[in-house]
């Protein structure tokens, strides 16, 4: 009988935090992980801490180039894409508000945290397609829902109210492939980018993720969700 092989994710920014808790609960899962960090020490040395079938690579989702080369760098290891998660996201924003905000601070974060989940589909399509089961998670915050946005985390706010957007018409332009996707508010999580004081560990805010990248209904896909809910954009 033919072994079924493991499958496949791609988690940006995956060398620590909600990242790294979402590649050590795939591996468990006997997934194998792509971890990209955009230094290749730092995506190395989280590839060593993780058991399991691990490949490090450089990536930079705010630089085409530096995508591009991921992607020709895994075409000569892998044959197919399973699930990309993008992780990887930037949260600048301290001492400022939506009348303070510079532009080029709006630009950065936005550049960051929306454009390069679409970049990051739109370059590793060809892979995904060859899966037979793909999926697409956006990490997100409930500070991109309507209802929560902030006029003190203008930037952060504003680029993952995009970022559902963006997660919305992605769905809509891949249905027709098969290919699912959706965007999780992980919570507030005790990360690098949440603090200390934030209630959540990092494995809680990656359960949604996972579940979403695993064993998730194949029907829910362009939506917002928490804690396994779908919740409002």
């Amino acid at each position: 009988m033919k072994s079924i092989p493991d499958k496949r994710v791609l988690i940006t920014g995956g060398n620590r935090g909600i990242g790294f808790a979402i590649a050590q609960g795939l591996l468990a899962k006997d997934y194998e992980i792509i971890i990209t960090s955009r230094s290749l020490d730092n995506a190395k040395l989280a590839a060593q801490k993780l058991p399991g079938k691990v490949i490090p690579i450089e990536l930079d989702v705010t630089d085409d180039r530096s995508i591009n080369q991921a992607v020709k760098t895994l075409h000569q290891k892998i044959d197919r894409l399973d699930v990309l998660i993008n992780n990887a996201g930037v949260y600048p924003d301290k001492d400022i508000n939506i009348l303070t905000i510079s532009r080029e601070l709006l630009d950065s974060t936005i550049n960051a945290n929306t454009f390069g989940p679409i970049r990051m589909v739109q370059a590793f399509l060809p892979l995904l397609e060859k899966s037979s089961d793909a999926r697409v998670v956006n990490v997100s915050s409930g500070y991109g829902a309507l209802s929560d946005l902030s006029a003190g985390v203008p930037s952060y706010c504003l680029s993952k109210l995009a970022l559902n957007g963006a997660t919305i018409m992605l769905a809509q332009a891949l249905d027709s492939k098969g290919i699912v996707v959706n965007s999780i508010c992980p919570g507030w999580v005790r990360t690098d980018m949440g603090g200390s004081s934030a209630p959540r560990s990092p494995e809680e805010g990656a359960d949604t993720a996972i579940w979403l990248a695993t064993d998730a209904p194949r029907n829910i896909s362009g939506k917002f969700l928490r804690d396994r809910k779908v919740i409002s954009f």
